[in-house]
């Protein structure tokens, strides 16, 4: 089975994710990009046939697009790729500025070395949404029962023609970030790549305005170290420590495809994704003075809702994905969109996650203000008062899985001590309660986990919250 998750298709290398898989999906993906060329009510009716195509660092990434390619080429369309490993921001924003019809990228995100996956995005730079992704399984699964095969030429031998995406992006990237800012800060940063596809871009940005840089983990590496290519406190800890003595004054992280992002202050402290696009919304609402709403997902901290209502910002709340944050931004004005796993982007670039943008705007912000981010949050927190969030990774029962969901899908009139004011089913459960302090049950898609997201105003209170939420998943 094939099937498209939140961020594309994934799946163990070898076993799930194979050469014959990846062109019967890219068969499928073919199949629904011709049929959009020729319907004349299509966005993309008459356009080129072109279809960008890159991937990151994982094992067997550029061999796996060059079978796309093959496969693409195959139907009569026109692949283009990526002339070395590519983050997936600047494949979405390559995909926009060369009016292609879409793009697939190979990658896993942060997911762990042994993980290979392949994500689409349509004619916008945009992840596919599911109403696409639903077409595109479907045109797999009609191909299944033929026992479509294809026969390509030895795996890597294929020809395609290759492009630099790197010049247009940087050129987008100086529209969006006060490069002038940073050239007189001459800031001390550094810059933990995770063995991703950062390297070249976010080091290269930095120190053409003069920054000193001081780079982790910047060899091309498989196997990330043998850990998950993901920029959060545990993997970012020896940026935290260089950073703590003095070395820079500030750490800046992403992940192995570099649409995430890791931030870390002048003290060593790590700050989570909420706080990162609190402080990105109040940078470009205050100092840059953009107009416009904010998005974010449903478990993202109402921390950023806090600034938004002392900024006079208005704030929409979209499922998990950043498919549904991008989908907002391209149909009204929005100053930043973001999500607590550490995705953001914002007015008038794409609607896709870009980690390289939100680390440079964390510098700006430094820079702007010279002050560190932590002190700048302290100040928010006056205005706005304190948020304290979790999140608790439950497992269960497969057999369990459904009792469990109907329970907490009929409403709850209390989480312990703490009455229920509202119940959203937006995506998965969740309940709002008093003093803007909530949680939320969401189920994972991939393993039988239950994740909590916790959000309360004072310590004493998450602790509270968080026996709370046992309590509830093991009644």
């Amino acid at each position: 089975m094939i099937k498209f998750g939140t961020s594309g298709w994934r799946g163990l290398i070898a076993r799930d994710f194979t050469f014959d898989n990846v062109r019967l999906a890219t068969q499928g993906i073919a199949g629904f990009l011709k049929a959009k060329i020729g319907n004349p009510e299509s966005a993309v009716h008459g356009r080129k046939p072109l279809v960008i195509l890159g991937h990151d660092t994982r094992f067997l990434g550029r061999e796996f697009s060059l079978a796309a390619a093959e496969v693409l080429a195959a139907a009569s369309l026109e692949p283009l790729l990526c002339n070395r490993d590519t983050p997936t921001p600047v494949i979405a924003h390559a995909i926009r500025h060369r009016r292609a019809l879409g793009g697939i990228t190979m990658t896993a995100s942060h997911n762990p070395p042994e993980y290979q996956g392949l994500k689409f995005s349509t004619a916008n730079g945009a992840p596919a949404t599911p109403e696409v992704t639903r077409q595109i399984e479907a045109g797999i699964a009609r191909l299944q029962p033929r026992q479509w095969r294809f026969k390509g030429a030895v795996i890597g031998t294929f020809r395609c023609r290759t492009f630099n995406p790197q010049p247009a992006y940087f050129k987008q990237l100086h529209r969006l970030v006060d490069f002038a800012a940073l050239k007189k800060a001459r800031l001390k940063v550094a810059v933990d790549l995770s063995y991703g596809t950062g390297h070249g871009y976010l080091d290269t940005l930095l120190e053409g305005v003069g920054a000193k840089v001081t780079l982790f983990h910047n060899e091309l590496n498989p196997l990330f170290g043998g850990h998950h290519p993901e920029p959060n406190a545990a993997n970012m800890a020896a940026v935290s420590r260089f950073v703590r003595r003095g070395g820079a004054q500030l750490g800046l992280g992403l992940d192995g495809d570099a649409d995430r992002f890791g931030i870390v202050d002048q003290d060593g402290a790590w700050l989570t994704p909420n706080q990162v696009l609190a402080l990105a919304l109040y940078h470009l609402k205050k100092n840059r003075r953009w107009t416009g709403a904010v998005v974010r997902t449903v478990p993202t901290s109402h921390q950023v809702d806090a600034v938004a209502r002392w900024l006079g910002v208005k704030v929409h709340e979209t499922p998990v994905g950043f498919k549904y944050i991008g989908a907002l931004m391209e149909s009204e004005p929005i100053i930043v969109g973001g999500e607590e796993s550490g995705g953001l982007s914002v007015k008038g670039h794409v609607p896709e996650k870009d980690g390289i943008l939100a680390c440079l705007l964390m510098a700006e912000l430094l820079a702007v203000e010279r002050k560190s981010l932590g002190r700048i949050l302290r100040e928010l927190s006056k205005q706005i008062g304190n948020f304290y969030t979790d999140r608790l990774n439950v497992g269960f029962a497969p057999e369990k899985k459904d009792a469990l969901l109907a329970r907490l899908g009929g409403g709850l009139q209390n989480i312990g001590p703490f009455k229920v004011e509202k119940f959203i089913t937006t995506d998965g459960y969740k309940f709002l309660l008093p003093n803007d302090e909530w949680v939320a049950f969401r189920a994972s898609g991939t393993e039988p986990l239950l994740r909590c997201y916790i959000e309360a105003r004072s310590r004493a209170n998450l602790k509270k919250l968080q026996s709370a939420c046992r309590e509830v998943l093991a009644g």
